[in-house]
């Protein structure tokens, strides 16, 4: 979760994560040179476990339904929003969720694939991989239309418990909504919602155990801090 053109925010998270993909440095021993090792080398090295956990496998899960539902809501932008600023911002932030949310997808794929799924599938907390209360938003080149995710309309269904979700009754609100009201409403569920994201980002930091994941969460993190500053700004 080719992909869309990124804006220089999107741009400068692909950047960090080309650097973490060099390698980490590991001195040698006296006399010997250092190495170059991947991240889950050097955990590893380290005596860390690398083995992706029911931590990581519910966070790609849930973050995936978390990223659709913003998407439903920057899709209300171009038409309902009264400010120039505020549909740029929607557009900035709609054209980011759909490779983040194929990126989450493909590393599902992948461990579900290589048999490194805990036994309940990292769905403990009752929310499996499917969204809440609406289709899927194609359209966007996010792949959102592969089976295994039903959407994510709104925090009333199956992934009420996630942080920052807004409620069905919220977004009805949203979509009847136009110009400064849109605005004003759409800012202030946006903001909660990337708090929501980023306490979820938090969690998993404490929580997993994949390096590929916590890259995902620390993108997930830095992009969104600076997003709600963009929101707080235009509120």
């Amino acid at each position: 979760m080719g992909l869309p053109a990124l804006t220089a925010c999107e741009s400068g998270a692909e950047e960090k994560r080309a650097d973490r993909g060099q390698g980490v440095v590991a001195p040698g021993k006296p006399g010997e040179e250092a190495e170059t090792l991947s991240p889950e080398k050097a955990r590893e090295k380290a005596g860390g476990d690398t083995k992706a956990n029911a931590a990581d496998f519910r966070y790609a899960t849930m973050m995936i339904a978390h990223h659709q539902q913003a998407v439903v809501m920057t899709d209300l932008a171009p038409q309902r929003a009264g400010s120039d600023s505020v549909r740029k911002l929607a557009s900035r932030i709609g054209a980011s969720q759909g490779p983040e949310i194929k990126a989450m997808r493909g590393w599902l794929k992948q461990n579900r694939s290589a048999k490194n799924a805990p036994e309940d599938g990292g769905k403990s907390g009752g929310h499996g991989d499917h969204g809440s209360g609406h289709g899927d938003h194609g359209g966007k080149g996010d792949g959102s239309g592969e089976h295994g995710d039903h959407g994510a309309g709104g925090g009333d269904g199956g992934h009420a418990g996630m942080p920052g979700m807004a409620t069905e009754a919220q977004l009805a609100k949203l979509r009847a909504a136009k110009g400064t009201a849109f605005d004003l409403l759409f800012l202030t569920l946006m903001t909660t919602h990337h708090e929501g994201a980023i306490t979820m980002a938090v969690e998993l930091m404490k929580g997993g155990n994949d390096v590929r994941v916590e890259e995902m969460a620390t993108d997930v993190m830095a992009q969104q801090r600076a997003e709600i500053k963009r929101m707080r700004k235009l509120g």
